[in-house]
């Protein structure tokens, strides 16, 4: 190689596969619509076009306010991760809540019928598959809030998800588990200092989980409140007295342990 031209030399090393940067992301979005018993419900597809073929899904429920930009955001930071995600709508019409007493409703609509948060998390999750950019053999859910409760839920049904994962999420079951129903790989990221998920509760799913024999693990991050993952939660606790804030720490820290569940229960799958 020594008497090669100078030209040449520098061809080569410029199209070899180590000189060359990665691409940047490049996210693209997608509103759609999709039906249950006469309910039109809004999605929200995200993924990066500069992948190439088809990838892990990742379906995104939305904290207690609704689908609002927060659930779209997260579906965006999936997206660039690598993954195709669709941000679902749990309450139909794509309702936002204004007030807690709303939300509030809307969440005990779904909690008092939970046969019907089934069929939209089933009817997102077909949605989901059916991309083209996605591989239904490889599927995972993230929840907030209300939403780590509906993912939750989904791992003790037996839903076929590859992971699911929680973030400030409700830990009450809303029916019982039976053992060996928990096929999915659980975790959950809660904060400590969150006084709406009592430790009573904590106790209670890490035996529940243990008596199942799922593939399970329990993040607590010290100090963090209700909502720590939100950056409008500071806002909302000004607003309404809610016992809610933003940590920085721990949501980065709960979205870098996603990370490392989604790459081991992927990398398996393949």
């Amino acid at each position: 190689m020594k008497n090669l031209p100078l030209l040449v030399l520098v061809t080569l090393f410029a199209c070899s596969p180590e000189s060359q940067a990665p691409m940047e992301p490049d996210v693209v979005t997608e509103d759609v619509t999709y039906e249950v018993d006469g309910v039109s419900l809004r999605g929200y597809i995200a993924y990066d076009q500069n992948v190439e073929g088809e990838r892990p899904g990742v379906i995104v429920v939305h904290e207690w306010w609704g689908h609002n930009d927060y659930a779209r955001m997260r579906a965006e930071m999936l997206a660039e991760l690598g993954y195709t995600a669709m941000a679902l709508d749990m309450y139909g019409d794509g309702k936002i809540a204004d007030h807690p007493n709303e939300a509030g409703a809307f969440v005990g609509e779904i909690a008092q019928n939970i046969e019907l948060s089934e069929k939209r998390f089933a009817a997102a999750l077909e949605l989901l598959k059916q991309q083209d950019t996605t591989d239904p053999e490889r599927i995972a859910a993230i929840g907030y809030c209300f939403g780590g409760s509906v993912v939750l839920h989904e791992a003790r049904i037996g839903t076929d998800l590859d992971a699911v994962v929680g973030f400030h999420a409700g830990l009450d079951a809303f029916v019982k588990a039976e053992p060996g129903s928990v096929t999915a790989k659980v975790q959950v990221n809660n904060g400590a200092a969150d006084p709406m998920i009592p430790a009573e509760s904590v106790e209670a799913f890490k035996a529940e989980m243990e008596a199942l024999g799922a593939d399970w693990e329990y993040y607590s991050y010290e100090g963090a409140l209700h909502s720590f993952t939100n950056p409008a939660a500071d806002s909302i606790a000004e607003l309404f007295g809610m016992p809610v804030g933003y940590d920085a720490a721990a949501d980065s820290a709960s979205w870098e342990a996603m990370q490392r569940l989604f790459d081991e229960v992927f990398s398996e799958a393949m």
